[in-house]
């Protein structure tokens, strides 16, 4: 079974970093700094912002279904950051953390979900995905309830 994981498209999020702190307030957003403890995930190149680093912490719909699990919450975006693609390899942000895993069918509907916490995350990921009703899983950090990526299943077409 072959996965592929992409961090969200960074233009929908270029606009934030011009933006002054009511401009950022009004978007439901904010400025951050990321600390020294590495825990600030940028859902766009699927990897923690280095310490010092400015981020936009905004609100996001990640699951925009129009069913009772529609979902958002807020997620870390870097400056410049490029878009990861990864093909049955687990990026930085879903490694080494308790992550959640929601598996929807093709209409949006939750069919399954798994909680990986000892860094099994490809093992869990290749469990949900052997259900055919399975149609994309998405990944949340376990304690902070944030998204972190969406898993499809990938044919090996085109790697665009």
């Amino acid at each position: 079974m072959t996965y592929r994981i992409r961090g969200l498209e960074p233009g929908q999020f270029a606009s934030l970093f011009a933006m002054d702190d009511a401009g950022l307030a009004a978007r439901l957003s904010r400025r951050v700094v990321a600390g020294a403890e590495g825990r600030h995930p940028c859902r766009v190149s699927l990897r923690d912002a280095a310490p010092g680093e400015v981020l936009v912490l905004t609100h996001y719909t990640n699951h925009a279904v129009d069913t009772p699990y529609r979902n958002s919450f807020a997620i870390f975006v870097r400056r410049d950051a490029v878009a990861a693609d990864h093909i049955d390899q687990l990026p930085p942000v879903l490694r080494h953390r308790p992550i959640a895993l929601r598996g929807y069918d093709a209409g949006g509907d939750l069919r399954q979900a798994a909680l990986a916490v000892e860094d099994d995350v490809d093992v869990a990921i290749r469990t949900l995905l052997a259900d055919e009703a399975v149609a994309y899983i998405d990944a949340h950090n376990a304690k902070h309830g944030c998204f972190a990526a969406r898993i499809e299943r990938y044919d090996g077409g085109s790697h665009d």
